[in-house]
């Protein structure tokens, strides 16, 4: 085995690592939203804390239609330019990303899953109709 082969391992079991932290200690609002994602609920299938890139974990991917969901708490207000950064990345990598607002997953599930159904929707369209579209949404207004 090639030295390069076996940083590629290592680095792939550090990722491999990570997800299964971030799993078993994600938030209530990650899992609540993720009891309404999962089986393939929406009608596509979404995985939960996936390395994206070499830097970035998405709280949710349905890798289908690549597209991310983020789910945001309290910290993310601090966080604004960095998360920009990160969906500009991401949309760089060609996936879409929609953010929503912890609050809302927790007091207003069914408003967050809609979001998520409508974004879903119009990754699925946009994939039929000319392929993949790079973009960013925010849904925030749901409260």
């Amino acid at each position: 085995m090639s030295a390069q082969s076996r940083q590629h391992s290592k680095r792939e079991q550090q990722l491999a690592e990570r997800a299964h932290s971030l799993r078993a200690n994600s938030t209530w609002s990650e899992r609540a939203l993720w009891e309404a994602l999962r089986s393939s609920r929406l009608g596509v299938a979404f995985r939960r804390q996936v390395p994206i890139g070499r830097r970035y974990f998405a709280d949710f991917l349905a890798p289908e239609i690549r597209l991310v969901v983020e789910v945001d708490g309290g910290s993310h207000q601090q966080r604004r330019a960095a998360d920009a950064r990160r969906d500009r990345d991401m949309r760089r990598l060609g996936y879409r990303v929609l953010r929503l607002d912890a609050e809302v997953v927790l007091r207003q599930l069914p408003v967050a899953v809609e979001c998520i159904r409508v974004a879903v929707a119009a990754a699925q369209q946009k994939l039929q109709s000319e392929g993949v579209r790079r973009g960013s949404t925010y849904c925030d207004n749901a409260l």
